[in-house]
Parts: structure tokens; C-alpha cells; sequence
């Protein structure tokens, strides 16, 4: 769980890397299209036949246009938009959001403490976006709104994902989802994709997809996935909360974004609120 949060923290950065030299919507449908073809032959080599769920096509179909297209578009935007810091900020209020619609749709139960987890961190979002806004430009502000309606996709998301009865691993979930999600991926990135001058794509280009596509979306899920196996969701999602804190350290040297105070007192609400809310989860 530690290697994961490390590997995930870390990403924001690569991804502003890679950002730099490729186009935003050119990098998702690049990184999605590698992801997908990893994670189908895994798929094909641990579980046999991809055989398409009866009955669940629509489900799927929905999951992996929230889940990946809106998510991945509105993200990816977002990071190239904003600091790396407070994109990770806008992402660690995702387990919170996660409780809030899994409450609003009966997947999972409110409780008093899940209610404070949620102000605090709503407080710690709010402290982010109004420093953006005063000390950055409205450019930021834009991304930062961006990768929180990225968040709340993730979230809806989840809670879909929680609420299919039909048995099958979290392998072939994320698989099919995403093999659902990521042709519309492509077609939004074939515009940049058609005009990529691929030769001018240099070391920070490539190692950031790499980093962002093998290590984040596969290795990262394969072990978030075993860990949770191992541990429970609930105490894995506590490790989540160290993502923020890892990005912004990771941050500051490889992109030269120092957070400031503002930043330091949000992560600090956002990621009390997600651990008592998790906590107070029934």
C-alpha cells in the first residue's frame, strides 16, 4: 500500500512532464490506448476468455464513459491547467465523495462522522480554490475545478462499480470499463494525435507516459487492488490519503512548485476530513 501511494503521489508530476511535450488530449488517448491492451491481455492471461458479461453491457457502457472518458478528459485537462500540488489536493477529496453519493444512493450508511469528515474537507477544498484564485491566475483556478469534476466522476464511478451485482473480479471490471471508456478517448485525441510531431517527443515526454501508463493505471492498480485483498478497503483507503502529502514533496523538486501555507493547511483539512469519514463509514 505504501509503494502505491508513493507511485500514485508521484504521478502528477510525470504527467506535467509529459505534458509539457504532448498535447493533453493526445496523452489520454496514448496512455488509455497502452493501459487497455495491457490490462485485456492480464485479463486474457489469469482469467481465460474476455467473455462480455450477459446483461451488463449498458452498466459497463456507463461506467467506462464516467469512469474513463469524462474522468480522464476532465483530469487531464485539469493537471495541464494547474500545479501538480493542488491537483492532488482536488483528488484526495474523492474518498469523501465517494461516502456522499454512496449515501445518497443507499450503497452506503451517513454517519455523524462521515457528516464532520465531509465539512472538513469541503473547508480544505475551499482554502485551495480561493488561494488559487487570489495567488495564481484564473488559468488555475479553471484547472483546479476541473480535476474536482474529475473527482466527482471517479466518485459516481465507484459507487457503480459497488452497486453491480453481477460477480466478477476487479480485474475484468477495470478492464472492460476502460476498453468501454477508451475508444471515445481516442476519438477526442485524434485531432492532437493527427498533428503530433512525434520526433520532437523527448526523454520527460516518454518517461512520463511510461510512468503514467505502466506504473500509475497498471502496476499501481494491480497493487492497490492487492493490497486491499489483503488489508480491507477501509484501511487502504487510509493509505490513500498520503497521495496528496507524497505529490506535493514530489512536487517541489522535479517541477519547482512550492506549496505554500494555504496549501500545507488544506491537505491537512482535506485529508482529517477523509480519515474521519472513512472511519464513521457503517
Amino acid at each position: 500500500m505504501v509503494v502505491t501511494v508513493l507511485i500514485w503521489g508521484a504521478n502528477f508530476s510525470f504527467i506535467k512532464w509529459a505534458l509539457g511535450e504532448i498535447p493533453p488530449m493526445a496523452f489520454g488517448a496514448i496512455r488509455f490506448g497502452i493501459a487497455t491492451s495491457i490490462l485485456l491481455v492480464l485479463l486474457r492471461w489469469y482469467e481465460g476468455p474476455i467473455r462480455w458479461p450477459r446483461g451488463m453491457g449498458w452498466t459497463l457502457l456507463w461506467l467506462g464513459l464516467i469512469g474513463n472518458t469524462a474522468y480522464q478528459t476532465l483530469f487531464i485537462l485539469g493537471v495541464n491547467q494547474t500545479t501538480a500540488a493542488n491537483a492532488a489536493l482536488m483528488v484526495a477529496f474523492t474518498p469523501v465523495m465517494v461516502t456522499l453519493f454512496g449515501t445518497l444512493f443507499g450503497v452506503e450508511r451517513a454517519t455523524p462522522r462521515i457528516l464532520v469528515g465531509l465539512v472538513l474537507a469541503v473547508g480544505g477544498v475551499g482554502l485551495v480554490l480561493a488561494d488559487a484564485g487570489l495567488r495564481l491566475s484564473s488559468v488555475t483556478l479553471r484547472g483546479d475545478l476541473f480535476v474536482l469534476g474529475a473527482a466527482a466522476c471517479w466518485a459516481a464511478y465507484t459507487v457503480g462499480v459497488r452497486a453491480i451485482k453481477e460477480p466478477m473480479s476487479s480485474l475484468r471490471v477495470t478492464a472492460l470499463t476502460m476498453a468501454t471508456g477508451t475508444p471515445f478517448l481516442i476519438l477526442l485525441g485524434l485531432p492532437e494525435l493527427s498533428g503530433l510531431d512525434w520526433g520532437a517527443i523527448g526523454v520527460p515526454g516518454w518517461g512520463g507516459t511510461a510512468y503514467a501508463t505502466v506504473l500509475a493505471l497498471v502496476v499501481g492498480y494491480i497493487l492497490w487492488n492487492r493490497g486491499v485483498q489483503v488489508v480491507g478497503s477501509a484501511r487502504a483507503s487510509l493509505f490513500g490519503a498520503g497521495i496528496p502529502v507524497v505529490a506535493m514533496f514530489v512536487g517541489w523538486p522535479l517541477l519547482g512548485e512550492r506549496p505554500g501555507p494555504i496549501q500545507f493547511l488544506g491537505a491537512g483539512l482535506i485529508i482529517a476530513g477523509v480519515l474521519v469519514a472513512r472511519e464513521g463509514t457503517g
